[in-house]
């Protein structure tokens, strides 16, 4: 947990106790789990939200087609031969 281990975590929440006060210290730490909380549900619901439009596009392209099929995303089949490219360079 960030690298802080039982010690110094009893060392924090001691000093904070000395600090803040038996008083405050509950709704500092009523307000963290409440702050925590909202970050998580914020962050899930932006992973449901991605996850749902990646099913989306993947849902969009035609059952047909893959990526043998496109001309972009295609590797090359013999990687020995040289590219057009290179080809036109050595003519120069």
């Amino acid at each position: 947990m960030f690298g802080i281990g039982m010690p110094e975590l009893l060392l924090i929440l001691a000093l904070a106790l000395i600090v803040l006060g038996p008083k405050k210290l509950p709704e500092l730490a009523r307000a963290l789990g409440k702050g925590m909380a909202e970050f998580r549900r914020a962050t899930d619901e932006l992973k449901d939200e991605l996850r749902q439009m990646e099913h989306e596009i993947d849902e969009s392209t035609a059952p047909g087609i893959n990526n043998k099929d496109d001309p972009f995303l295609e590797k090359p089949a013999d990687t020995a031969s040289p590219s057009p490219l290179a080809a036109s360079e050595e003519k120069k």
